[in-house]
């Protein structure tokens, strides 16, 4: 079920002028002298008290630290300094500092009470934003008008006006520049920061939204309510107002965002059509000349197309027409080119004859790597995941993918790893064409070689090594084992990358190797509650125990599972007659029903 969103920012251009140019109309300076205030390090150890039995100045204060007001600085001095400059009570060494009151600077309100009642005037476009702004642009021989503030559109100005009616509609208007590539590029950033953080198929709709591919994400932000109110609030702590809908199909969900009232509209599928029905046609992002067609035959609504056969649709209004109305309505695909945010790295080689021989293929393997090293050394990057494509001659495509522990540009060592997965490239009736594009790149910077004269042990390098059995078995089977944080020993051991560091192992005795999940004892004669097994059956095999060492007790991780809330595991270590050890547990402590059945498990085999 394809989910699509439809982010509109109406007001992009004139709120992205107001943000860039609000640290300026600020009515007081920023307080950049706090730096100075805290020149020495702060030490976290008060140690001793600091202040003096007779009062007066504590030594570690500014003030008496740097000598800048003297001695003793009087209240006059500190109130001669502007007010971000004036040391707080605590730096004056006073231990406890007045507050006031939370609603002192708040109007008294018509609910009765004490206090003298205040007029307070109605919030307006005008007191939010002040003077009517507009912004215009060079069209031809004039100037039209692109954008303008929500003051100026109360006022009667609109996009399109020529800015000589403008000016002398409102005598006081704002007039600026219109930068449509700033706000280009800002919409190009956010749709990079969407690829990011909310999905990985977003790109720009237009000059004032963007769309966005839902689809198998929203339930990772709460759904799609969810979702768009958190979208919402962040755009309007930049300083931005939107909109959002999300429907079906990205023509309907264009539509929606655009000319509802609504801040947020979530469509069910399948209801686009009776949704957009009411819309007028502008909604389908018509030419205005198609516009200009469709008002001299009465259409203003898009459902006044819906009883028109296509044929006549299409001569009237042209086959544009016809493809956006199906789009919106879910008749035809429109997909979503998403943007990508680094292009990837890739070399190429068109050969002149189809080449199908081992010798050939390793020769253009060579300098294709040659080519995308240049590439990565030039750019500061080095691969972690290479990707060959050979393309036949009958039209079908053969590729093989290598990855490596560790970012690397060493040309030798790829060319080996991709000369170990040739023998699977089944060239057909011959390669004409062979690109070799790296999937996964990282940053690779120089690194501080070690001195030949330092003695000592030094770990070697295996990410060689590492690269060479992955590209002779499987990429994925190299690994290392590591420590994690769980009581439950099934749970306590991770698999992690062959060059990570794993954790620091527990001082508990373990098994070397340990069953994938218990196993199931049989014939099991123990004494209860805390002595070992005397007798088991295990795989068929009977085994008498000789020795054995225990109980642990180890108990359910109740937050994972309410059903571990009174689990109990007792381990044992026991060696049976034939000299060997395993690490069995008991289910349930042996007193308590509710602790286990009292079954027995085989969990681990010693060494």
């Amino acid at each position: 079920m394809t989910r699509v969103a439809s982010l509109y920012l109406p007001q992009l251009p004139i709120e992205r002028l107001r943000k860039a140019e609000r640290p300026a109309r600020l009515p007081e300076p920023a307080p950049a002298p706090i730096a100075p205030r805290f020149a020495a390090p702060i030490d976290d150890d008060p140690g001793a008290c600091s202040v003096p039995k007779a009062g007066g100045w504590r030594p570690g204060a500014r003030w008496a630290r740097d000598g800048a007001l003297g001695s003793r600085p009087t209240q006059a001095d500190i109130d001669a300094m502007p007010a971000h400059q004036r040391p707080t009570m605590r730096e004056m060494g006073r231990r406890s500092e007045a507050a006031e009151h939370v609603f002192k600077a708040m109007p008294a309100d018509d609910g009765g009470g004490g206090g003298t009642s205040k007029t307070v005037e109605p919030l307006t476009w005008a007191t939010l934003w002040g003077k009517p702004s507009v912004l215009i642009t060079r069209t031809g021989q004039r100037d039209v008008v692109t954008a303008a503030c929500p003051v100026a559109l109360e006022l009667g100005l609109r996009p399109g006006m020529a800015a000589a009616h403008a000016r002398a509609l409102v005598t006081d208007l704002e007039v600026r520049d219109a930068q449509p590539q700033a706000d280009q590029a800002w919409l190009d950033r956010l749709a990079l920061h969407a690829v990011a953080h909310w999905t990985p198929t977003a790109c720009v709709s237009g000059l004032d939204g963007l769309w966005l591919d839902l689809t198998g994400t929203t339930h990772l932000f709460g759904g799609e309510a969810r979702f768009c109110r958190r979208l919402l609030r962040f755009l309007e702590r930049l300083g931005f107002t939107a909109s959002i809908a999300i429907a079906g199909t990205p023509g309907a969900a264009h539509a929606l965002a655009r000319y509802r009232s609504d801040a947020i509209t979530l469509l069910p599928n399948g209801a686009e059509t009776q949704a957009i029905a009411d819309l007028p046609l502008c909604a389908l992002r018509l030419e205005p000349g198609v516009l200009e067609t469709a008002a001299r035959f009465g259409m203003e609504r898009i459902a006044d197309l819906y009883p028109i056969p296509r044929g006549p649709l299409a001569r009237r209004l042209g086959l544009p027409t016809v493809r956006r109305l199906d789009q919106a309505r879910g008749l035809i695909a429109e997909p979503i080119v998403p943007v990508i945010p680094v292009d990837t790295p890739h070399a190429e080689r068109r050969l002149l004859e189809p080449i199908g021989t081992a010798e050939a293929i390793n020769q253009v393997i060579g300098d294709l790597v040659d080519d995308l090293v240049t590439l990565l050394v030039g750019q500061g990057l080095g691969l972690r995941a290479a990707d060959l494509a050979c393309h036949i001659v009958d039209g079908t495509e053969q590729r093989i993918a290598i990855g490596t522990a560790r970012a690397t540009r060493d040309a030798k060592h790829l060319k080996r790893m991709l000369a170990m997965r040739v023998e699977r490239i089944d060239p057909g009736l011959g390669i004409e064409a062979m690109t070799l594009s790296a999937a996964r790149i990282e940053a690779l910077r120089a690194q501080t070689l070690e001195a030949s004269l330092i003695t000592g042990d030094r770990a070697p390098d295996i990410a060689l090594l590492v690269d060479q059995l992955a590209g002779r078995i499987d990429p994925d089977m190299p690994f290392r084992l590591s420590s994690h944080e769980s009581d439950v020993p099934e749970r306590a051991v991770r698999r992690i990358a062959p060059l990570a560091t794993p954790k620091g192992w527990p001082s508990w005795k373990r098994p070397v190797r340990m069953l994938r999940r218990p196993e199931l004892l049989s014939n099991v004669v123990a004494l209860l509650p805390d002595h070992p097994p005397r007798r088991f059956v295990w795989r068929g095999s009977s085994y008498r125990v000789v020795a054995g060492d225990g109980p642990e007790r180890i108990h359910g991780e109740w937050w994972r599972s309410p059903q571990e809330m009174w689990a109990v595991r007792d381990y044992f270590r026991v060696e049976a007659e034939g000299g060997e050890r395993f690490w069995l547990f008991r289910r349930g402590d042996g007193v308590d029903e509710q602790t286990g059945n009292l079954n027995w498990f085989m969990h681990g085999v010693f060494g």
